[in-house]
Formats: structure tokens, C-alpha cells, sequence
């Protein structure tokens, strides 16, 4: 019978790694973690934040456009999730859109080559111990019909990023001002790791060395596989990353006739 718990922390403790949890505590020789990042939402630490009136919300609090009748909406982010919901509240109300880079529209069709020379990019990155960037931030934005109609509607506007949020809004470069109701960071989310952290696994820079065949194993610790970070995160690179994350760690642990085949 599965046991279903909450880790909280995860310890060295010499040969074995000590698994904290809400309901018992476990003794392991290896790790595979598979958070993913769909648990830690991110918003940025912006000038003005806490003075900000208005709601600030995420794109995990997001139910539907609206609830966001008769305000005014600022979307932070230049994501896909960022252009679906910014379609989805333009039909109902008064958007602004507003990235930290111009995003990259694609009119070519997204092959199944673009797709490993992508999560390629991505592997490379933790591979060499940088923190992971998205795979649309490399794959470039699909111009599809719904974006197209975006565009021809005038809702793809795109501002460069406010300096500030003041009290009732936020403040432009230029020292303008404009009033908003609610802001809606549509800024992604990060790796949740927070219960590896006594483990020490990343660099100064905030990344993790990973290597291994798909790049799931923690270089500083090849005990710890991490699937849903990096190229796994995305389902382009997660495909296949479960099951050699499982196969190399019961080889390292010397147990190649139970690794899975």
C-alpha cells in the first residue's frame, strides 16, 4: 500500500539521506525529486509593491476574465500564459501589457526539431550550472490565429516594464503615471526545493550542476535526480526523464537489476 506524505526537509546524514515528513521520518540511499516548479509561483520583489492598493494577483490565482469586469488590468509577462489571459480579459475590460523584453512571435511551424534544439539549450544551461530559463524564452512566442486576432484587435500593445508600482498604480520611466486596479504577474514559477536546501546543491548563482544522460542527476550529489527541473520541467524533456532518472540512480546505488527497463 503507497504511503502518501509531505516532505518538509531533506539531510545528509553520511551514507544516507534523511527524508523528513508530516507523518514519518525515512532513511534513503538516493532521491528522485519531482516537484517541478508548479508549486512555488513567482513574483518579482518590484519597486513600490507593498504601497500598491489595488489587488496583485498571479497566474495561479487566475479563474475567469470576468471577475475583472470594470477595472483596469496590467499584465506583467511575456509568456504564453501571459497572452492567454491577456486575450481572455481584453474581451471584458481595459488591459495594459507590459514585459521586462520584447517577446519573440514565431510564424514558422513549431517542429518536433525545434523542440529538442530547445530543451538542448536548456540542458545546457543546467549542465554548466546556471539557473534553467524557460523554453518559450527560447522557442519564441507560436503566432496563432488567437494571437493574430490579438494583434489585429489591438490588444498586443506591448509596454516596456513601469519603473515602479505607486499607490494607485504604477509609474513609467518617463515619470508618468497610470491608474490600475489590479496588476496580474503572469511571471512564471521557480523549481520547488526549498526542502533540499540543508543538502546545498546550488552554485553561487542560484543554479544547480546537473549532469547524467537527460540531465536529472545533481552533479554535487548523485544521490539527488531532479525531473522537473531544467530540460524536464517542460513536457518536451519530461517525456523520458522519469524513467532514466530511475536507471541511473539504481546503477549508482548498485542496483542495475532493479532499475526499471
Amino acid at each position: 500500500m503507497a504511503l502518501t506524505v509531505k516532505v518538509t526537509v531533506v539531510c545528509d546524514r553520511g551514507e544516507r539521506l534523511r527524508v523528513e515528513t508530516d507523518r514519518a521520518v525515512f532513511s534513503a540511499r538516493g532521491i528522485i525529486n519531482a516537484t517541478g516548479t508548479w508549486e512555488t509561483p513567482f513574483i518579482p520583489d518590484y519597486p513600490g509593491r507593498d504601497l500598491f492598493r489595488g489587488a496583485q494577483l498571479h497566474t495561479k490565482d487566475y479563474r475567469t476574465a470576468a471577475a475583472f469586469a470594470g477595472q483596469h488590468v496590467i499584465v506583467v509577462g511575456a509568456g504564453i500564459s501571459a497572452i492567454q489571459l491577456l486575450d481572455e480579459i481584453s474581451r471584458v475590460t481595459r488591459t495594459t501589457w507590459v514585459t521586462r523584453t520584447a517577446p519573440v512571435f514565431r510564424d514558422a511551424p513549431f517542429t518536433a526539431d525545434d523542440g529538442r534544439a530547445a530543451v538542448a539549450l536548456v540542458e545546457d544551461r543546467v549542465r554548466r550550472g546556471l539557473p534553467p530559463a524557460s523554453i518559450v524564452s527560447v522557442t519564441g512566442l507560436p503566432l496563432t490565429p488567437a494571437i493574430r486576432a490579438m494583434r489585429d484587435r489591438g490588444v498586443l500593445d506591448r509596454k516596456p516594464m513601469f519603473e515602479a508600482l505607486t499607490e494607485t498604480g504604477v509609474r513609467w520611466p518617463d515619470g508618468s503615471e497610470t491608474r490600475a486596479d489590479v496588476i496580474l504577474w503572469c511571471t512564471g514559477f521557480r523549481s520547488s526545493l526549498d526542502h533540499l536546501a540543508p543538502l546545498q546543491l546550488r552554485e553561487d548563482g542560484g543554479g544547480i550542476v546537473m549532469d547524467g544522460r537527460l540531465a536529472t542527476r545533481v552533479a554535487k550529489d548523485p544521490r539527488v535526480h531532479l525531473v522537473g527541473y531544467g530540460p524536464s520541467a517542460s513536457t518536451i524533456g519530461a517525456n523520458r526523464a522519469g524513467g532514466a532518472a530511475a536507471r541511473e540512480l539504481a546503477g549508482f546505488l548498485g542496483l542495475e537489476k532493479a532499475a526499471i527497463r
